[in-house]
């Protein structure tokens, strides 16, 4: 069994966080095998008001994504600093308020996600699917959140494969459920929602059943200490600040989304929206393996920064950057190689929408020589309790850069320049990454 205090050779490193790897690369096929079924059984307008109203759920799920990162940051640190009994109150006062807050923003959305549909511009049938879609959703809303915190935080129980087993898990009776709710039943979307809900019961019920009993990794559910305002707000403020720059992200890129539609719109019609959804699910699979490596990796530094380990810290920085670029010259010919055969299966149907994405694709593959950077430099920062320098790279990645280059760019090159625009954005954030690094480097001795 591999410890958070162990030393980490390169083949310790890939064996550690490989279970996170493959824990979000899962998550994200399923993702895809979930608009499948939608849109083969259920029709064109279901599956459209399933991609239109899903930015809104994540932006209120993505506090658990927050939670998780910047918990795990906090509470590796505090292990690597000898104090195990601190460490597991931090981890369920985490855990306590994720649930609560998670009952709020259900209840919240619940009511709001009709004037939210309006107002982004359904109507009559996508609006009436948006709303009910949502609707059942939301009611496991609370476990949506622990799902996404206890991909982050298996890894600093040491336990990531068991992590692993939970979302594979959740993600194999997704794809049951929505055959059978689906296909077999024919349910229509509220049998597709129910699927996706009880799967997130699953991916958020068996962790919390797991971290409440007796087990045998680092972290356990306890009671917390008798009211200690000063204790609580210090623990929740530091585990906000370390996790902003996750929240940003997944909150930028919502945004970021419907700007690219609104300017594919002008510059390409329906197909180059088409051309860009199909982008974007394959991107949630190859950026998978940059972020599952980030959440595996992130409680060793954070362990080691707290323990004071400087050379081990060093070691891992220089690792993980090898490794990164290593895994994104793979992941640019992986990207170049299969661009047409994915096309293909998502868009085979039509000669000129099959152009359009594969020339886009080509386009896009260069942005994973670059991104995979940003992506571990924001996660370094995090897991140094450094959180508005990780939520700074966040956020210039995320929303400044690609912001600016989408509203730029198509005035010179068209719709290329929209394709351009995201490679653009990712070598702009792998600079400012670079260069955070070589400034913080004599603060943090790595």
């Amino acid at each position: 069994m591999i410890r958070l205090s162990d030393h980490f050779t390169y083949g310790r490193l890939l064996r550690y966080t490989f279970p996170s790897v493959i824990m979000l690369v899962f998550t994200s096929i399923y993702g895809v095998v979930d608009g499948f079924f939608v849109s083969n059984f259920v029709g064109k307008t279901p599956f459209a008001a399933v991609n239109f109203i899903m930015p809104f759920l994540l932006i209120l799920g993505c506090i658990g994504f927050m939670f998780g990162t910047g918990g795990s940051a906090l509470i590796s640190l505090t292990l690597g600093q000898g104090q195990a009994k601190k460490a597991n109150e931090i981890f369920s006062l985490i855990i306590y308020t994720s649930i609560l807050l998670g009952v709020i923003l259900a209840a919240l959305g619940f009511f709001l996600i009709g004037p939210v549909a309006s107002l982004m511009g359904a109507k009559g049938q996508l609006l009436t699917d948006s709303i009910l879609y949502g609707r059942i959703i939301l009611l496991a809303l609370p476990f949506y959140v622990l799902q996404y915190e206890f991909q982050c935080l298996f890894a600093t129980a040491e336990k990531p494969k068991l992590g692993l087993f939970v979302t594979v898990a959740a993600g194999i009776a997704n794809m049951v459920l929505d055959a059978l709710f689906v296909a077999v039943f024919s349910w229509g979307l509220p049998g597709a929602a129910a699927a996706t809900a009880l799967s997130q019961l699953t991916g958020g019920i068996f962790p919390l059943v797991y971290f409440a009993r007796r087990n045998d990794s680092l972290l356990k559910l306890v009671k917390c200490r008798p009211i200690d305002r000063q204790f609580y707000g210090s623990a929740l403020l530091k585990t906000c600040s370390n996790g902003s720059s996750e929240l940003m992200s997944n909150i930028s890129m919502s945004i970021v989304s419907m700007l690219y539609n609104v300017q594919l719109m002008k510059y390409a019609g329906e197909n180059g929206i088409a051309a860009y959804g199909v982008l974007m699910y394959i991107s949630m699979i190859f950026q998978a393996i940059f972020l599952g490596y980030c959440v595996g990796c992130a409680p060793v530094v954070g362990y080691h920064h707290g323990a004071h380990n400087l050379d081990e810290l060093k070691g891992l920085r220089k690792k993980s950057l090898i490794l990164i670029g290593i895994f994104s010259v793979l992941m640019f010919a992986a990207g170049e190689l299969s661009g047409r055969p994915l096309s293909t299966l998502f868009v085979g149907y039509d000669a000129e929408l099959l152009e359009i994405t594969a020339h886009a694709f080509a386009v896009f593959s260069f942005s994973f020589l670059f991104s995979g950077f940003a992506i571990f430099g924001s996660s370094f920062f995090t897991a140094l309790s450094d959180g508005l320098t990780s939520a700074l790279i966040s956020f210039l990645r995320t929303f400044v850069f690609q912001i600016s280059a989408v509203l730029i760019f198509p005035v010179f090159w068209g719709i290329d320049g929209i394709w351009l625009s995201i490679v653009l954005a990712e070598v702009m954030a792998m600079a400012i990454t670079v260069l955070f690094l070589a400034v913080k480097q004599k603060k943090y001795h790595y």
